[in-house]
């Protein structure tokens, strides 16, 4: 296995086939359907369903528009179904009058409520593997994939090979753990196969898990005559939303990069010294829900290296999320001291993203058209939203390159984020 080089990437790729409706639909009515669909899930798993539940269950149906009926996907202004398998959930008279629970609890029936997913164009696609195949990471960490099946059959067919760099890994992780299908995973060449996993999808109680996707340890072994003998560890990491009360949120995000910054902690006291942290954090860097992480443990920002590329020729543009302005500095790729020791560049990738209300703040995919891009003909244009952050790095001469985030739409939303690419 050579090892003369690492290039690590973090992309949010806003899924790969098919999103969630609810995605594209404006902040507040997407925080609130978004929210209604994780909790009456969690309530239809309640053994026995109190009055309390029962109530909460007929007004949480309600929000997603399905307290009269089980929801109609050619409905545009329909985010949701009811599914259900077997028994009864409700009583909905027909001739009128209040709809009622009639389950008791969960041995009653069978079922759950679906996000309604509408499938992303062809050209979107396209552009996906485009992006990944021109970063040409070692190591992507992947953001918002539907889950590890659909990460690897995008894979197969859409990442092209080439003798001396495979973009067809041997790993392929997702822990798949959100029914909303915005997963967080990774794809590795076979120059780094992935050794083994650690996930902390369960962490916290039943009721509230810590971290909103996962925060999976992916662990890589390196021969002990490389420049990176022993384990080198990625954490990829998806951190609450700012959908919602932003005091809540804002709330869970510290929470989470607090457990973050404990398992980082951890790791680095059990002796190891090649780590990275990398995702969508959905903060800024002087956010205070992000302090345990950027300013309480030894890690650095890829973006913090001397020759560091912000994907803008003429510009200072360090966002990784629409126009790249300051504000929307919400990607990371964290370093520990040996690994940021040893990077010699990094960067934001911008090509896959529609920058500006005309497309002219950075330079793009000739194919890219305009600012917005199709999930399915019969909707309107959706908007995009993320660029891709990279991070290269030659080992023997300790050299980096930044991972950079891009966009994967046919038309780009102006939301969407660039890639980043590290190199160690």
């Amino acid at each position: 296995m050579s090892t003369d080089r690492l290039r690590i990437a973090a992309y949010n790729v806003e899924n790969l086939f098919s999103r969630p409706r609810i995605m594209g639909a404006p902040e507040p009515v997407a925080a609130d359907i978004l929210s209604a669909h994780a909790r009456v899930n969690e309530l239809f798993e309640h053994q026995t369903y109190s009055a309390a539940d029962k109530a909460d269950i007929l007004q949480l149906l309600d929000t997603l528009q399905l307290l009269h009926s089980d929801g109609n996907p050619d409905s545009d202004d329909t985010f949701a179904l009811l599914r259900k398998i077997r028994g009864q959930l409700l009583k909905r008279p027909t001739g009128g009058g209040d709809v009622t629970v009639v389950a008791d609890g969960r041995s009653d029936w069978v079922g759950w409520v679906d996000l309604i997913k509408d499938r992303i164009d062809a050209l979107a696609i396209t552009h996906t593997a485009r992006v990944i195949n021109d970063v040409g990471a070692d190591i992507l960490g992947v953001v918002e994939a539907e889950d590890r099946t659909t990460l690897r059959r995008f894979n197969e067919p859409c990442s092209p090979t080439t003798t001396t760099h495979p973009a067809t890994p041997t790993s392929c992780s997702s822990t798949a753990t959100t029914a909303a299908g915005i997963d967080v995973g990774i794809l590795s060449t076979d120059r780094y196969p992935l050794h083994d996993i650690r996930s902390h999808v369960d962490d916290g109680p039943f009721d509230n898990r810590t971290f909103s996707r996962d925060c999976p340890e992916y662990r890589f072994t390196f021969p002990d005559d490389s420049a990176l003998a022993g384990q080198s560890l990625l954490l990829v990491n998806h951190l609450k939303s700012k959908f919602g009360s932003n005091q809540t949120t804002s709330k869970r995000r510290r929470r989470q990069a607090d457990a973050v910054a404990a398992i980082y902690d951890q790791r680095r006291a059990e002796g190891i010294d090649h780590i990275v942290v990398l995702g969508d954090l959905n903060d800024t860097p002087d956010s205070k829900p992000l302090q345990p992480l950027l300013v309480d443990t030894d890690l650095t920002d890829i973006s913090r290296i001397d020759n560091f590329d912000d994907g803008d020729p003429d510009e200072d543009r360090p966002g990784t999320f629409g126009n790249g302005t300051k504000n929307n500095k919400i990607d990371y790729i964290l370093l520990s001291p040996a690994l940021f020791q040893r990077a010699t560049g990094g960067g934001i990738f911008r090509k896959g993203v529609w920058g500006g209300t005309h497309g002219t703040l950075f330079p793009h995919y000739d194919t890219i058209t305009s600012r917005t891009r199709r999930l399915r003909p019969r909707r309107p244009l959706r908007r995009h939203k993320h660029h891709i952050a990279i991070r290269n790095r030659c080992i023997p001469c300790r050299t980096a390159l930044t991972p950079r985030r891009l966009l994967n739409s046919g038309g780009v939303d102006p939301r969407r984020r660039c890639v980043t690419r590290p190199a160690v």
